[in-house]
């Protein structure tokens, strides 16, 4: 089971469940574009997931790969629901996909499921900003860009 299905309260997590529908990519799929609307988002059952960001003249720099229990897409939660990455299957994934459009209204309609599950949503961006962050010093920084990092 995910974390973020750890962190909701029992009731909530049925609730969610039940706008849960599986899907699965082959190896190589574009799942999201940087930029693109947010519509949909998973909770990866198997397999791994490449989160990228574009680079102007360079190809796209791979943040963080994302396994099983992992969430996958966020900005859905926010306005302007536009995707902040791209995600590729590194691998073939099985998910569960979730409409995002009927996991906010869920999220309005019981509050206490929505600061819960929104709670949790904020800590893994937290995650991911911090790894994309390290990721691109480490691709792009100074040649200490790894050291800076350590010091921290």
């Amino acid at each position: 089971m995910s974390s973020l299905l750890k962190a909701l309260p029992p009731e909530g997590r049925d609730r969610l469940m039940a706008l849960a529908h599986e899907t699965a990519f082959t190896t190589g799929t574009r799942i999201f574009e940087e930029d693109y609307r947010a519509k949909k988002f998973w909770i990866i059952h198997t397999g791994a997931v490449d989160l990228d960001l574009h680079v102007p003249g360079r190809r796209a720099a791979v943040v963080e790969t994302l396994g099983p229990g992992a969430l996958l897409g966020w900005s859905w939660l926010f306005p302007p629901h536009t995707w902040h990455l791209g995600a590729e299957a590194a691998t073939p994934v099985r998910a569960f996909e979730f409409d995002a459009a009927q996991v906010r209204a869920l999220c309005e309609e019981d509050p206490v499921f929505g600061m819960a599950f929104t709670r949790c949503v904020a800590e893994i961006i937290a995650h991911r900003l911090q790894c994309a962050r390290h990721r691109l010093l480490d691709l792009y920084g100074p040649s200490g860009g790894a050291s800076l990092r350590m010091a921290r």
